[in-house]
């Protein structure tokens, strides 16, 4: 008598992703090949196969009603499996417990703070529901410290009570596989960040390896441990299950980028941020160049220590032309900010350094003197001829912490950098994402000062054309993201309003 089939992948990215032999996989595509079930399955499958308690899965979204999907779909299909799976209910619970010991649990993580919920924690498989909610990969990144399990095959393994394994083979079990499953389609706040993280170092299929030199507290060696990530690409023309009703609701989508994300799985698209509609490598980035004599130069400065800080380097044209590298003559109307260089005070996490919103805790002193070596670099060089006048810093650096008795204001001027009050009265926040916008779409028509950022600056081009709304003000961006360097350019669009409000309407404090 042949064993019911419960659930079988479908051919093509299900049976992929269902089987593929990585550490980190991202599920993506379009809306509707079934990448909920195939997440839920990707768990199940080391069910009942000698792990026990040792195997213990958490899936995360931002919200509990984003996990209603997941949950209805695991009750419909687990206790078809007849191996006594419950489901515990209660908001303290919500989780998939088996007799066997295995565990499936559904949470919560809004934000990176949430990771200490689950500190010291063990879980082999981590499932993140639509990864792209998250503006940054923060939290993906913190949750790793919990993907691991105690699990010893020799130890372990079930054993009769003449110490024979009780596996087919009478042989130990092999290690717990360590599994981050992701699903996503494009699109969202996150879009830039997981396509910086999985979709730009590689194709759908490939995998990518990462090797690095540890002591192994098993062998009590040092050894290379290789960690291995995939992106399986996955289309609703798969999925032999949807009615063509769905697909014609995704045809009929008006927003061409959620249309093109969600019918075509394209990451090549506009991913609804707060500027990435407005901005053109072409337009706004331009080559490195000498500045002028008579223009004036500034900085503006974002206060980081656990997050990173931003220091941005500006000149101001004052209409005159420029010869570009390539002998190409170009003016800047007058007013024009250029962004000429910055330092950004962002943690090296393993070889990134973005998306992870982590700082270098610098001393506000040792910041200072690199702003002045900085200066000091550019004259050498020729790239200034002239002294950087004091820009708008964010506010905070005024104030005295209980710990000490001078302000980081106040520590940065005894090393002779000083700074200017930026504008942080009420409605800037959304006024300055407004002249924001206005100066990339000044540049964009030639009308009019706007703004334009040096090729070499990588935190920029890096950190704010893609930087996400929020979900909740969207005439706002997205705090949780990493928007230091966005915030110190918007102090200085708002340091020289006049030159970018136009004809906009809008109302500054007094």
């Amino acid at each position: 008598m042949k064993p019911k089939i419960i659930w079988k992948p479908l051919p093509g990215s299900q049976c992929l992703a269902l089987t593929a032999p990585c550490n980190h996989i991202l599920y993506e595509g379009t809306r509707g090949p079934g990448k909920t079930d195939c997440q839920l399955m990707r768990f199940r499958r080391h069910v009942g196969q000698g792990y026990g308690q040792f195997w213990r899965g958490i899936i995360l979204d931002k919200r509990y009603k984003s996990l209603d999907d997941l949950i209805s779909k695991s009750k419909r299909w687990f206790p078809q499996f007849g191996d006594g799976a419950r489901f515990l209910s209660s908001t303290s619970s919500l989780k998939w417990v088996w007799p066997s010991g295995e565990e499936l649990l559904f949470r919560v993580m809004e934000r990176e703070d949430d990771y200490w919920n689950y500190h010291g924690m063990e879980f082999p498989f981590i499932g993140w529901n639509e990864l792209t909610k998250y503006p940054t990969l923060a939290c993906y990144d913190s949750m790793l410290s919990t993907n691991r399990s105690s699990f010893i095959p020799e130890e372990h393994t079930p054993k009769d009570k003449d110490g024979v394994y009780k596996t087919p083979d009478r042989k130990p079990l092999p290690p717990i596989p360590l599994v981050v499953f992701s699903t996503t389609n494009p699109h969202g706040v996150g879009h830039n960040a997981v396509k910086r993280r999985f979709i730009n170092p590689g194709p759908a299929g490939k995998i990518i390896r990462k090797e690095t030199d540890v002591f192994n507290p098993q062998t009590k060696r040092q050894e290379t441990i290789i960690k291995t990530q995939v992106r399986v690409f996955g289309s609703y023309r798969e999925n032999r299950y949807l009615p063509p009703e769905y697909v014609a609701d995704l045809e009929n989508i008006k927003d061409p980028n959620k249309r093109a994300a969600w019918l075509q799985g394209s990451w090549e698209i506009t991913a609804g941020g707060a500027l990435d509609d407005l901005w053109r490598d072409s337009i706004h980035k331009t080559p490195r160049f000498s500045i002028p004599a008579n223009w004036r130069l500034t900085r503006s400065f974002d206060w980081g220590s656990s997050h990173p800080f931003s220091v941005g380097f500006w000149a101001i044209s004052n209409g005159e032309e420029v010869t570009l590298p390539d002998g190409t003559v170009r003016a800047f109307p007058r007013g024009s900010l250029i962004r000429i260089d910055e330092i950004y005070g962002s943690a090296l996490v393993g070889d990134e350094r973005y998306g992870h919103n982590q700082g270098q805790k610098k001393a506000a002193r040792k910041i200072a003197r690199e702003i002045k070596e900085k200066v000091e670099v550019l004259q050498i060089l020729g790239w200034i001829k002239g002294d950087v006048d004091p820009g708008p810093a964010d506010n905070q650096i005024s104030n005295v912490n209980e710990d000490e008795t001078l302000s980081i204001a106040a520590l940065m001027l005894q090393e002779g950098v000083a700074w200017t009050k930026s504008d942080k009265s009420k409605g800037t926040r959304k006024n300055g994402l407004e002249l924001f916008r206005n100066a990339l779409e000044n540049a964009r028509t030639g009308e009019g000062a706007g703004l334009y950022v040096m090729e070499h600056c990588e935190a920029f081009l890096e950190t704010v054309p893609s930087i996400p709304r929020d979900e909740d003000d969207p005439d706002d961006v997205d705090t949780d993201s990493e928007d230091h360097v966005y915030d110190e350019t918007r102090y200085m669009i708002l340091d020289n309003k006049p030159v970018f409000a136009g004809s906009l309407k809008i109302a500054f404090a007094t």
